[in-house]
């Protein structure tokens, strides 16, 4: 490592970017610093956790296992609608 190294460097890939250089002291700390930044704050998203945890806790369903299936009564069918033809069977 040399002191004398700038800290950005011009990308040589034809366009007008800079990197960071690690061969400065700042710039392979500056290196490190974005890493453990990015991992941490993926973690934090993947887990929900600090910033991005949800503002309240979802609610969680009561499960009700002496109930039958469906938990719900259907919804009475409206008067207005037409009946079913009778089912056919094939020839």
């Amino acid at each position: 490592m040399r002191d004398d190294e700038p800290v950005f460097k011009r990308s040589q890939w034809g366009t007008n970017r800079y990197y960071y250089n690690p061969r400065n002291p700042v710039g392979l700390t500056l290196i490190i610093v974005s890493l453990l930044l990015t991992g941490t704050l993926m973690i934090l998203v993947t887990n929900r956790l600090g910033p991005f945890a949800p503002s309240t806790p979802a609610p969680r369903p009561q499960h009700s296992y002496g109930s039958s299936w469906p938990p719900y009564p259907a919804p009475p069918t409206p008067s207005h609608w037409p009946p079913l033809p009778p089912p056919t069977t094939g020839p």
